[in-house]
């Protein structure tokens, strides 16, 4: 109830005042037409009290309102965003998948190729200078062993391959002097053997009594004459880098002229 209301009960309570005035009682009818105004002035202030409190009620309301609409649009966006994320991933599972399934059709494909490079690195070594055989020969039945493991990854399998290739490969640009056992005409004996990539393979006996060559055409060993030891010992020094390169004369074998 507003103001302009109050004022219009206020007036008409005056004039119903006035009108008892002129019957007569107008000591008791003003008296009661008075607390009539106060009790209608006293609701009027009750109702305006409870219209204020439901006002503030309704903009409380209406704030509580927007805060919540604000926190749905938020939602709103963050699962939007969140969307975008496990679209991406989903995106890089199934890439991830695919990356999976052709490294198992590539391990189906080289596992075999693993396998005949193996193959062909031993054959090499026993048709090669018989130089290190059993350091060698190991590192072949290593690799074979190892493609029997499935706690080696292919990649790993194949790059130890390779370096076992690349070993074979470095023996022919290096000279090496070694001591190990030798089987000279059924009798095991200690030699020195000095390499000279695989241009030639030499041994000089522990007591320098005796030197051979190998001779890859006949594969065997052949006794070379006395004069071939002073350039072996010098040979077995210049590789243990006991004395400064030099030139040393060595016997190797002359290539076979073309038919």
């Amino acid at each position: 109830m507003n103001n302009f209301d109050r004022r219009a009960i206020s007036a008409a309570f005056v004039f119903a005042a006035l009108a008892m005035l002129a019957h007569g009682s107008w000591a008791d009818d003003l008296g009661n037409a008075i607390n009539t105004v106060m009790q209608a002035n006293r609701a009027a202030a009750k109702a305006q009290e409870r219209i204020d409190k439901t006002s503030d009620q309704t903009t409380e309301l209406l704030g509580q309102y927007r805060a919540v609409q604000e926190q749905i649009e938020s939602a709103k966006a963050y699962n939007a965003q969140v969307q975008k994320l496990l679209d991406s991933q989903q995106g890089e599972l199934d890439q991830l998948r695919k990356q999976i399934d052709d490294a198992t059709s590539i391990g189906r494909e080289i596992t075999p190729l693993m396998l005949r490079m193996i193959d062909s690195l031993d054959a090499f070594i026993k048709l090669d200078v018989p130089f290190l055989m059993d350091e060698r020969t190991k590192r072949v039945a290593t690799l074979r062993q190892m493609m029997n493991r499935a706690d080696v990854a292919d990649s790993e399998k194949f790059r130890r391959i390779l370096e076992a290739y690349q070993i074979e490969t470095e023996f022919g640009r290096t000279i090496e002097a070694y001591e190990a056992e030798l089987d000279l005409d059924g009798k095991k004996r200690m030699v020195n053997f000095l390499r000279f990539g695989r241009i030639a393979l030499m041994y000089l006996t522990l007591d320098e009594t005796e030197a051979g060559v190998w001779n890859q055409e006949s594969r065997k060993w052949d006794v070379l004459p006395s004069e071939y030891r002073s350039s072996i010992k010098k040979g077995l020094r210049i590789a243990k880098k006991q004395t400064a390169p030099d030139l040393i004369r060595i016997p190797v074998a002359a290539p076979e002229d073309e038919q």
